[in-house]
């Protein structure tokens, strides 16, 4: 296991780079500490993969360094790193049994064939193919051979890192569910530090203790499930975090109002500073009620859950969406509050903070 050092990392596949807007990977300055579960969350062409594949060695960084256990290993392939990578598509040998493909680098250590296959054997129940053991890979679907690229990953236990590359996509829901278990329950055990690339956030936030949310090339926020949900640092963390994503309007602010459609929201206290710059509002769908009492809202449609509804609607000009719990009424004629706890302000997208 490693602790990772990135230190001002940056990267563009353009060969003279003239603005910042020509670098894939905007600049990088974070430790992640030798143990962690970390997941790399973030929409296509974020930059996540680029920033994995420079941990791994894959991509060389166009300018920093970075650093296992205080080591410079910017220059060193994935061999010299110690690192083990499972990819978005099964990487296997096709001629090989299932067995055989997992034992393959504890081989090429020279383990002892007895520690060789009481190892593979541990990662076979792990990925439930015990009894395909002997098989020929080739003859495997396509969740059959990405679980064995995933137990290959694994399967040794002197690695500096396990880095997963979104490795869950061929693998049907079900399985999937129960593979991101089975690696958390080996993270706990074993304490390997581990970084997983996903655009899903429900396996990032069941994963991982620590959640690195990408956006445009940079990384816009680092934290638990729980920060990620109650204290976004960028709209688009809140947007694209939860079910369905935070409601942002755009507001002006009076001290401790907030002004939107000549509707006054109480703000739970002023911001530190006044900002000059687009002012936002925003608040979860949890924390909005429908209520008699309230600003005008109009209902769009409404969409039952089972044990929640989602209610939308708009409050003036601006879309809203409110979660409304089952045994709850919604009112023939609704009027909408904020929660004060739930509310947030945004300045040119990022959150401002309040006094107190």
């Amino acid at each position: 296991m490693a602790r990772i050092d990135l230190d001002h990392i940056r990267h563009t596949y353009t060969a003279s780079p003239k603005s910042e807007a020509d670098y894939a990977l905007k600049e990088v300055d974070h430790s992640w500490h030798d143990g962690g579960a970390y997941a790399l969350l973030g929409p296509s062409g974020c930059g996540k993969t680029t920033l994995l594949n420079i941990i791994s060695g894959l991509v060389t960084a166009s300018e920093g360094r970075i650093l296992f256990d205080g080591k410079d290993v910017t220059r060193l392939s994935p061999q010299e790193r110690n690192i083990a990578q499972v990819f978005q598509f099964p990487v296997i040998y096709d001629t090989m049994t299932v067995f055989d493909n997992l034992a393959f680098p504890l081989r090429n250590r020279t383990m002892p064939e007895a520690d060789v296959k009481r190892r593979v054997d541990e990662i076979l129940a792990m990925i439930d193919l015990g009894d395909r053991a002997h098989r020929k890979a080739r003859g495997l679907t396509a969740d059959q051979k990405q679980k064995i690229s995933l137990g290959r990953g694994l399967v040794r236990s002197d690695v500096a890192a396990i880095l997963f590359d979104e490795p869950l996509t061929v693998i049907d829901p079900h399985m999937k569910w129960m593979l991101r278990t089975q690696l958390k329950q080996l993270h706990r055990q074993f304490g390997h530090t581990m970084v997983y690339v996903t655009h899903d956030q429900t396996e990032a936030l069941t994963f991982a203790d620590t959640v690195v949310v990408m956006y445009d090339g940079e990384i816009v926020q680092i934290g638990t499930p729980e920060e990620l949900f109650a204290r976004p640092k960028h709209t688009f963390v809140g947007y694209f975090i939860g079910s369905p994503g935070m409601n942002v309007v755009p507001v002006t602010l009076d001290g401790g109002t907030a002004h939107v459609d000549g509707e006054a929201i109480a703000l739970p206290a002023p911001p530190r500073e006044r900002p000059q710059a687009k002012t936002e509002l925003g608040v979860r769908p949890e924390f909005v009620r429908l209520t008699r009492d309230g600003m005008p809202f109009s209902i769009d449609t409404v969409e039952d859950l089972g044990r929640h509804r989602i209610v939308r609607g708009h409050l003036g000009a601006h879309a809203i969406a409110a979660v409304v719990p089952e045994n709850e009424t919604i009112p023939a004629e609704p009027r909408v509050t904020f929660d004060p706890a739930g509310i947030n302000l945004y300045a040119d997208s990022w959150r401002m903070e309040l006094e107190g």
